[in-house]
């Protein structure tokens, strides 16, 4: 019988020959034979549409060029590369090397910086960086330069080369580098430190904390493992543990700036953002001016609700660095700020300058995005407007998505997971195991589909609690969700564990949200991916209520599609995947409606428009909560408020939201098509 290649198989002996190609084109470059290597590596181009083949095929072109002294051709290739790979540390460490030979020292010097940026791994830029910045005198950078060589130069030689892949996206041949190393220097701090930096970068958060955890215990003296572990609690959202975490850092060292500002991030965390407020404005008083601790102070000023407050410190954040991106779309993300010319002609240069990260180049665009919008609904040439802010939400989102590793296929095999996991006889099997209390209410939905809106109603009674997206429910699906060996995970695994179980996972849910609550009999948590585990969450906390915040399709994906989120959300930026992300996220919620028939409410962003107080009444009945007027008039409540959205549950509830899309209309076919295809 003839055997017939599957997709994945042909995919897999493509790959393998385009690697033996690239190999043989590496070899004859290391043995001098440039002309065949030039001939092989446009043959494979010409052949080719993988990303990361072209990407290594124009890199070693480049190599190539610059052996022969071609440095033109060399740094056109470079920046052919950089089109297709726009964060190729090492491509801008070839520019620095062919601008170096050129004798075109500043843009050397750029291109080297650049490299660092990207991974600041890479020994051999920094070692090119430090005789530029001492022949031109900047004794700050070369300080830097030399802590950084002395630093990298100190690592063992395999944890070096780990943390070079790491940077570069190798990620899986960075884990096995790393834990190569570990079998032999178990105890090795660096080595743990690492390791915890790759799992993060695989996702696997709960495991970076566990492995952090595990490096205190071994070296409670050493401050910056301590620091480390600081981030990934604020990543998992555990502020009350980042709180003590940064003070004991502080403690310890009280002049350290960094962890000054940890301690703020942490207060900001579990809601007190007035002694955060304390913290940064007291670090700019001692002279520390960076746009990113203006940003900082921006973002608690924002959550406070002191709009006018955040704007100086946005604004104080651009003025330390006129192309900070992240200001002008923080600025834009009030959603209340009008931009002016002179603010718009900066961001406009801050997208053609050659030595802006594409980081900033992705805020701006957004930032401008925002800018031509409200100018197109204010002025007369709307029309014009309107596609000029097309233009730049669509470039912004294309480079966010190079950015990320964002797989649809990925997304609806795990909604078919929880469908098939998620049985009539696996709830009737554990029903009513769970923890008994009532107090929880769980808001879901898609980012923009007005979950904010439904919270600041909900928070504004008396006897409930807002708090924010806690990171609970998920952290607990990823720790069911470890492979135990041969043993079935998260969620194919709920129906093999004791019993007993859900109860405790319930309780310890209830308690660990204790440290956001403020003495309500309910407590609201908003965050948004939970729908991806209401399974769970009925099984643990079977009284708990649920809300299905839901939007038109085109206003929600067309809306999520035009916000530059601060991590997650990777789906949003292509309108194919938004869409896509939004037909399953219905396939699932309708799932969990048929399994809980009664206990999730579905709340339509346009009914809430339209009959506010019938809405409003209806979710305080579906929640056992007594009507109060409060609730009709949450804009008048001051509580925190840390979602995009702040600004706008401020505001009474207006129409003008509903169909601001259709002003990009004449854009947007690619996302009706993918709504209304048969794809899933």
């Amino acid at each position: 019988m003839s055997s017939i290649n599957t997709p994945q198989t042909e995919t897999q002996a493509n790959a393998n020959t385009s690697a033996q190609a690239l190999g043989a084109i590496q070899q004859n470059i290391q043995q001098g034979n440039f002309a065949q290597a030039e001939l092989d590596a446009k043959a494979l181009l010409a052949k080719s549409t993988d990303q990361e083949t072209r990407t290594m095929c124009w890199y070693l072109l480049a190599v190539g060029y610059r052996l022969q002294q071609s440095h033109e051709s060399a740094i056109e290739a470079l920046n052919t590369l950089l089109v297709i790979t726009p964060e190729h540390s090492r491509a801008f460490q070839e520019l620095g090397y062919n601008y170096r030979a050129l004798k075109q020292g500043k843009q050397a010097s750029i291109h080297f910086y650049k490299a660092t940026k990207i991974n600041p791994a890479l020994l051999s830029a920094w070692q090119a960086l430090l005789p530029i910045y001492q022949q031109a005198n900047q004794s700050s950078a070369t300080k830097l330069c030399q802590s950084q060589i002395k630093q990298l130069s100190a690592l063992p030689k395999p944890i070096l080369a780990a943390t070079d892949l790491l940077y570069d996206g190798k990620i899986t041949q960075a884990d096995i580098m790393c834990r190569q190393y570990l079998q032999k220097n178990k105890h090795s701090i660096t080595g743990l430190q690492l390791l915890a930096d790759i799992a993060l970068a695989l996702k696997a958060t709960s495991e970076a904390e566990f492995i952090l955890e595990t490096a205190v215990e071994l070296a409670p003296e050493k401050p910056e493992v301590k620091y480390q572990l600081f981030k990934i609690y604020s990543k998992l959202g555990k502020f009350a543990k980042a709180l003590a975490l940064a003070n004991t850092l502080t403690e310890q060292d009280p002049q350290n700036t960094f962890y000054q500002l940890a301690k703020a991030t942490a207060l900001v965390g579990v809601g007190d953002i007035s002694a955060a407020i304390t913290i940064y404005t007291d670090t700019v008083a001692n002279g520390h001016t960076q746009a990113n601790i203006y940003l900082l102070l921006g973002h608690a000023y924002k959550n406070q609700g002191d709009i006018k407050a955040s704007v100086t410190a946005y604004q104080q954040a651009y003025s330390a660095d006129p192309y900070c991106g992240d200001a002008y779309w923080s600025l834009a993300n009030t959603k209340t700020y009008a931009f002016t010319t002179t603010e718009i002609d900066t961001m406009l240069s801050g997208t053609q300058q050659q030595d802006i990260s594409v980081k900033d180049k992705i805020h701006l665009h957004f930032a401008l995005g925002k800018a031509y919008e409200d100018q197109g609904a204010n002025g007369s040439t709307s029309a014009n407007k309107y596609k000029d802010a097309f233009t730049h939400y669509a470039i912004g989102n294309k480079l966010q998505r190079s950015t990320l590793a964002y797989s649809h296929e990925s997304h609806r095999s795990f909604v078919k997971s929880q469908i098939n996991a998620f049985t009539p006889e696996l709830i009737r099997q554990l029903k009513d195991k769970g923890h008994s209390s009532a107090a929880p209410i769980f808001i879901v939905g898609l980012p923009r589909a007005g979950s904010t809106l439904l919270e600041q109603i909900l928070a504004s009674h008396s006897t409930v609690d807002g708090t924010m997206e806690l990171h609970e429910i998920m952290g607990l699906a990823a720790n069911l969700s470890k492979k135990q060996g041969n043993k079935p995970s998260y969620p194919f695994n709920l129906g093999s564990i004791n019993n007993d179980y859900f109860a405790r996972f319930g309780e310890k849910f209830i308690n660990d949200t204790q440290v956001y609550r403020q003495g309500g009999t309910y407590f609201i948590d908003k965050m948004p991916n939970n729908y991806m585990h209401i399974g769970l969450i009925k099984l643990i906390l079977p009284n708990a209520k649920i809300i299905d915040a839901r939007r038109d399709p085109m206003a929600c994906c067309f809306s999520g599609f035009k916000q530059l989120f601060g991590e997650g959300q990777e789906f949003s930026y292509s309108l194919t995947d938004i869409a896509l992300y939004y037909k399953n996220y219905v396939t699932l919620m309708d799932h969990w409606q048929q399994l809980f028939p009664g206990e999730i409410l579905l709340v339509n962003h346009e009914d809430i428009v339209a009959n506010t107080d019938t809405q409003i009444r209806r979710m305080l009945d579906f929640c056992g909560l007594e009507f109060e007027q409060a609730c009709i008039d949450f804009h008048k409540n001051k509580r925190a408020v840390k979602t995009p959205s702040a600004q706008q549950v401020r505001q009474p509830i207006y129409t003008s939201g509903l169909a601001q899309w259709k002003n990009f209309e004449p854009y947007l076919q690619e996302l009706k098509d993918a709504l209304n295809s048969d794809v899933a």
